[in-house]
């Protein structure tokens, strides 16, 4: 998901971090992940392959990094609230979606993206219908 793809104005920090939002009430909720190679191949490439494994490790730490970086930016410039540690936060935050991930995939319900979202919301101190 790019800012190009949900019109980021780039005047808001708080589109950045609404990005997993979007993407929980999308069409493409389900396509994402099952694309997603963390969630489809994590445990088994990670028992099998010491470079994959280090390679996934990279991977998810960059996207938290980005994320805690938004949530920094967020809470700078006033379009998210202030609140404990942003990497913190940014690492519940992909945690809880990499865990709703697996488990929509699991169940084939959205219902654990849904909760992710609620979560997300409340961590990210947005409402729950913003």
């Amino acid at each position: 998901m790019t800012a190009r793809e949900h019109n980021f104005t780039g005047t808001s920090r708080k589109d950045a971090a609404m990005a997993f939002l979007r993407l929980a009430t999308s069409g493409k909720a389900h396509e994402a992940q099952s694309r997603c190679l963390a969630v489809k191949l994590g445990a088994e490439v990670c028992d099998l392959s010491e470079s994959m494994r280090a390679a996934l490790e990279r991977g998810t730490r960059g996207v938290i990094e980005r994320l805690a970086r938004c949530i920094e930016a967020g809470r700078a410039d006033g379009s998210l609230p202030a609140a404990p540690d942003a990497q913190a936060v940014a690492v519940a935050v992909y945690q809880s979606w990499l865990g709703a991930s697996l488990l929509a995939k699991i169940t084939r319900d959205r219902a654990p993206l849904d909760t992710a979202m609620a979560g997300t919301r409340q961590l990210l101190g947005l409402a729950q219908d913003a």
